[in-house]
């Protein structure tokens, strides 16, 4: 299992490597003067040297790359210019609110996912089969803010029964909190159910035609207690796959739906830094979401290792 963790962690570190050397680059693919991209037309030469000595551009392309990993690496990942504030702190601040919308859709598109996939493999070339694996098809097809603009327009404008957008800290009031989320969770959560779904059918038909199901049934077990107790343990590890694909997925995801929900999540911070020319929030802010993307892969596969001897011994 040790040498199994180290290799995973190896692997993820090579990642975070490649990923934080685009992360600075990010700010040398701007064409002409880096620091009067970042200010706007009327800004005086005075106060574009001011902001270049303060972004350290002037220093040369080694140092700037040593200080920039240095800060990184104790936490520091630079000084917003539009915010005026830390970029490690504004992305703190937002973190919880990108999670909980990501953990609620991810939760939504398990269980949605799993329970049609394990249906549609039970009633194999049925109508129940055909009818979800093309829901799942279409969920697949449909672009997420088309039908989070759809979401508010039915719910929200024509019904009135949740809002258009906002969000209500759980602290403060958790039926506010639910009635802010559930809109973009089942709008993020919806386009991954066909995936998931897809994925489930295939392995649990793959399960439910090995010989130790065939003897289940051979003893009399009941279809519920043979698919749920003995085939969909056994087809958990591609489903637990594709739920680690989904949960970057999904994360990905937020930056597009919490612009169309006015939601203060970290997606939100990143799509203003770009409108903004805001480059270090840009910078930070891909860093700080691969490594989010990173840990949620390396659990995931310590899971597979947990399900299933073989993989961490292969």
């Amino acid at each position: 299992m040790t040498a199994f963790l180290i290799r995973r962690l190896a692997g993820a570190f090579v990642v975070l490597a490649l990923v934080s050397l685009m992360s600075f680059a990010l700010i040398w693919l701007v064409p002409g003067d880096t620091a009067a991209a970042f200010l706007d037309a009327s800004a005086t030469p005075e106060q574009i040297a001011k902001l270049r000595t303060a972004l350290g551009l002037d220093k040369p392309l080694p140092l700037q790359m040593m200080e920039w990993y240095g800060r990184v690496l104790s936490g520091d990942l630079g000084q917003s210019i539009l915010l005026n504030r830390s970029v490690t702190g504004a992305l703190m601040e937002r973190l919880p609110v990108t999670l909980a919308l990501a953990g609620f859709a991810l939760v939504i598109a398990i269980v949605a996912g799993i329970a049609a996939g394990v249906v549609a493999a039970v009633y194999h070339n049925r109508w129940p089969d055909q009818a979800l694996m093309t829901t799942a098809l279409l969920g697949l097809s449909i672009p997420d803010f088309w039908l989070g603009l759809v979401m508010v327009l039915v719910f929200a404008v024509s019904l009135g029964w949740l809002p258009s957008g906002g969000f209500t800290p759980f602290t403060t009031d958790p039926l506010g909190w639910l009635r802010t989320v559930i809109l973009p969770a089942l709008t993020l959560g919806l386009v991954q159910v066909g995936f998931i779904a897809r994925m489930a059918r295939a392995s649990m038909l793959e399960t439910l035609n090995q010989d130790f199901i065939r003897t289940a049934d051979a003893k009399g077990l009941s279809r519920l207690a043979i698919v749920l107790r003995h085939g969909l343990p056994n087809a958990m590890i591609p489903i637990l796959t594709v739920i680690g694909i989904v949960a970057g997925a999904l994360l990905g995801g937020t930056v597009i739906i919490e612009q169309v929900f006015s939601i203060p999540g970290i997606g939100r911070l990143i799509v203003g830094a770009i409108a903004s020319r805001d480059f270090p929030v840009l910078q930070g802010g891909l860093l700080f979401l691969a490594v989010v993307y990173l840990s949620i892969n390396l659990i995931v596969d310590i899971l597979y290792a947990v399900v299933d001897p073989r993989v961490r011994l292969s």
